[in-house]
């Protein structure tokens, strides 16, 4: 099976990304036989306000630094296509500043969410807001927030890792089961789809593929896989079983070694 393209890599240039390696990345991709990676560093405006009160804002990305590296990585590895791109959290919150960047030109733009807002002006990382709010709602909440990022007209082009809060569930909640939350992620792939957006599977954690079923159920057409690395010993970590999923539910590689996959 040919691998498909990771779309969704961290490197150094990613601030939470210590062990990344754009160079490293690349030679792992080449080694697999993933045709391309796409390296979509972090954007994060949204302030944090953090355990103990500090708030965190994500700090600017190094535009000359990522560039220079994109250029090398394509200049060393020139079997790969090496993809330029962002991973800007909550786009809806933030349009002028995307749009702002995103004329500077990439090949990739994920639009994501990480945030949870506390009260009218306080915002948390999904993952510490299960201190603060009941686990079931924290999830409840990141998906109607997915269908606001998803119905605005801000400019990406792939949604991803629309299951996120499910890698911070905490254990004092009990066993969490993506299927007590089906018809709120079928409202929210819906969205998605609505959008013409593409779906992202991502690969970081468990494998949900129940979601590739709801997303073909919604009308969806297409699929990008991601395994949200942040080190290169990640890069396309469980492709090949994700690949053999979107097979099982109908979707096959497009004409375009490094563009989504589409349903059959």
């Amino acid at each position: 099976m040919t691998l498909p393209a990771d779309g969704h890599v961290h490197s150094q240039f990613s601030w939470d990304a210590p062990g990344g390696d754009m160079v490293r990345s690349c030679a792992r991709a080449v080694e697999l036989g993933v045709p391309a990676v796409a390296f979509t560093e972090h954007v994060d405006l949204t302030p944090w306000t953090m355990p103990g009160g500090r708030v965190r804002l994500g700090p600017p990305l190094d535009l000359t630094g990522y560039r220079a590296a994109i250029d090398e990585c394509r200049d060393r590895f020139p079997t790969l296509r090496v993809l330029s791109g962002v991973e800007f959290s909550e786009p809806h919150w933030h349009a002028a500043e995307l749009r702002a960047l995103v004329a500077q030109g990439f090949d990739r733009v994920l639009g994501s969410v990480h945030s949870r807002r506390i009260g009218p002006d306080r915002y948390v990382e999904v993952g510490h807001a299960y201190g603060e709010v009941a686990a079931a709602e924290v999830v409840r909440g990141y998906l109607a927030e997915v269908v606001r990022l998803a119905d605005t007209g801000t400019d990406f082009e792939v949604v991803t890792h629309v299951d996120y809060p499910l890698r911070h569930w905490p254990d004092t909640a009990g066993r969490c089961d993506i299927g007590d939350f089906e018809e709120e992620f079928r409202v929210a792939l819906a969205a998605v789809r609505r959008s013409g957006r593409v779906l992202e599977l991502n690969t970081r954690r468990l494998l949900h593929t129940q979601l590739l079923g709801w997303w073909r159920e919604a009308g969806g057409r297409a699929i990008a896989f991601g395994s949200d690395a942040h080190d290169p010993d990640a890069v396309a970590r469980q492709f090949r079983l994700a690949a053999y999923a979107a097979e099982a539910h109908g979707f096959r590689p497009g004409p375009d070694p490094v563009g989504p996959w589409l349903r059959a």
